[in-house]
């Protein structure tokens, strides 16, 4: 016997819908590329997103045609993605720290018809169009994120300013409708060995995602909130809270191409932003401009960090010298993002101090709608009990199943996602990664977390960034390196690193021998490039101790 319930497709323009409706006045700030600071709302928002879909209605575009984008988190952005998708088309939303040649190949393998572009990056893609004259032969036209007086002379094919571009149409315009399972938006993850993959998320599953977001135990964002959202829109979805916030009415403070810690700051004191999100080196950079200049965070109530392992130094700063909750993280591209979120259970909710700091270390537990499991490597499930080391793996309805235009099977037997990383959960669901199992480090056959080692060595004051990676050892094989950045103006030795770390990780585990760096490279994410240091120090040899 079937339900006898309205049929209501899960379509994301309901999103912005809803929230021009309910929280039609709620502020939308911001930081534009020009200069300015622009002020609109949710109405303004969809009005424009309206426009938007309307004059890509003129152009052609239809149901399943994929529009880029390039640009950084901006409202223009922002109504793009609404009106992309109110016609049932696909925002893909393209990475531009990546290397050219992958900007190329992945417009390319999209097969983008239009591409919306910011001031920013026109060079890049006029460099690009020039240099690789036989790519990026599917854009039909460049609109440039600006107004006509600040539109620059250009090569781009067809170039258009998008104030004008949206000016020549009306905007009374209706979202076109579809089954729900229609693709929305694609984000390509360079994860994986080879080339980029594309990963194709549904509007069914941008909805769903965006309301596990919303779950208190999650990022939690309320029509209270004015919330900051410093990771990019080109990296994984904006961590959904492009979706999120205009479902929970929060106001947001759009930080634009400037992202170093005065500007951050400038944003959370000037309109007392509530909520923020990015990666650890986004906050390394706002702490280390607090403490130049001795301001406070008297707004910041939390920070959600992910991207990558948030050290604990930063978890234990922000919570003990600025009194901002942090929420670690965890997610993937092929999640939506997210995954896990390490908010307090009954069970660790009355821990202080050092007790406290060792759970929040952890990734934390997983949502209604993202199951997890660990197995060994032939695939059987690893007990929950917070010690067993195993492969993660994952499924929900906002997991991939697939990649675009690529016939592998990504899913096991049981429609599990293989993560790549390698990780513990305790008896209360709470996740640790341990390391991408790429990067694990197997010495004498046991298992050492380049990941735990970081996190000490990044500990100590002087140090700004630290990365482990395994090296030959003639007798066990294997050993960790320790590959260290030192703050500005800071000098420290070896033996004084060293001396930090004893007696606060296994004896075995500490590393043979510190390397100090004057820069670790990283990748378009914000992650660090171990592939590279371990091609770096290849034929370095520790000796046998």
């Amino acid at each position: 016997m079937r339900g006898l319930m309205q049929e209501w497709p899960l379509l994301c323009h309901r999103i912005i819908d809803h929230a021009a409706l309910n929280h039609a006045e709620r502020p939308i700030v911001t930081r534009s590329v020009e200069g300015e600071m622009h002020t609109t709302n949710y109405a303004g928002v969809r009005a424009r997103a309206l426009r938007v879909a309307q004059r890509l209605d003129r152009e052609g575009v239809r149901l399943g045609d994929r529009v880029a984008t390039l640009g950084w988190n901006t409202s223009r952005h922002l109504e793009a993605w609404y009106g992309i998708m109110g016609i049932g088309a696909v925002y893909h939303t393209v990475n531009p720290r990546l290397f050219p040649e992958q900007i190329a190949w992945i417009v390319d393998h999209a097969q983008d018809r239009l591409m919306l572009v910011d001031l920013t990056f026109v060079p890049l893609l006029e460099k690009l169009t020039e240099n690789l004259g036989d790519k990026l032969k599917s854009i039909e036209r460049y609109v440039v994120l600006t107004d006509a007086a600040h539109m620059p002379a250009t090569s781009l094919k067809n170039a258009a300013p998008y104030e004008e571009w949206i000016a020549e149409v009306d905007g009374d315009f209706a979202w076109r409708t579809f089954d729900e399972n229609t693709a929305a938006g694609m984000c390509y993850t360079s994860g994986t060995t080879g080339n980029p993959k594309g990963v194709l998320y549904s509007h069914r599953s941008n909805v769903l995602h965006a309301l596990m977001a919303n779950n208190s135990d999650m990022v939690g964002l309320s029509s209270r909130d004015v919330v900051l959202p410093i990771v990019p829109m080109f990296h994984a979805n904006t961590w959904s809270i492009n979706f999120s916030a205009p479902i929970a009415g929060a106001a947001l403070v759009l930080p634009g191409p400037k992202l170093d810690g005065a500007s951050i700051y400038e944003l959370l004191d000037r309109y007392k932003v509530t909520c923020s999100a990015g990666v650890p080196t986004v906050w390394l950079m706002l702490l280390a401009h607090l403490a130049a200049t001795g301001h406070k965070l008297p707004h910041l109530k939390r920070v959600v960090i992910g991207g990558s392992a948030c050290p604990p130094a930063i978890t234990k700063t922000l919570e003990e010298t600025y009194g901002v909750e942090v929420v670690h993280a965890w997610g993937m591209t092929e999640m939506s993002p997210l995954g896990t979120a390490c908010t307090m259970k009954p069970e660790y909710a009355g821990l202080t101090g050092e007790a406290r700091l060792a759970i929040e270390d952890k990734q934390g537990h997983s949502p209604f709608m993202v199951e997890m499991k660990i197995t060994d490597d032939a695939g059987k499930r690893l007990p929950w009990d917070g010690k067993t080391f195993g492969r993660l793996k994952v499924r929900g309805p906002a997991v991939a199943r697939g990649y675009y235009n690529d016939d592998e099977n990504i899913l096991d037997a049981e429609g599990f996602f293989d993560t790549g990383d390698v990780a513990t959960i305790d008896r209360y669901g709470y996740m640790h990664i341990t390391d991408r199992a790429k990067d694990v480090i197997k010495s004498g056959g046991e298992w050492i977390s380049s990941i735990d080692i970081e996190n000490l060595a990044i500990g100590h004051p002087k140090v700004a960034e630290a990365a482990v990676i395994g090296v030959r050892h003639p007798k066990w094989d294997e050993r960790p390196l320790l590959v260290v950045v030192l703050k500005k103006d800071a000098t420290a030795t070896r033996e004084e690193i060293f001396a930090f770390m004893a007696g606060k990780i296994a004896r075995w585990w500490m590393p043979d021998e510190i390397v100090f760096v004057d820069e670790i490279p990283h990748t378009a994410t914000g992650k660090i490039q171990k592939t590279v240091l371990r091609e770096r120090f290849k034929d370095y040899v520790l000796g046998a101790a």
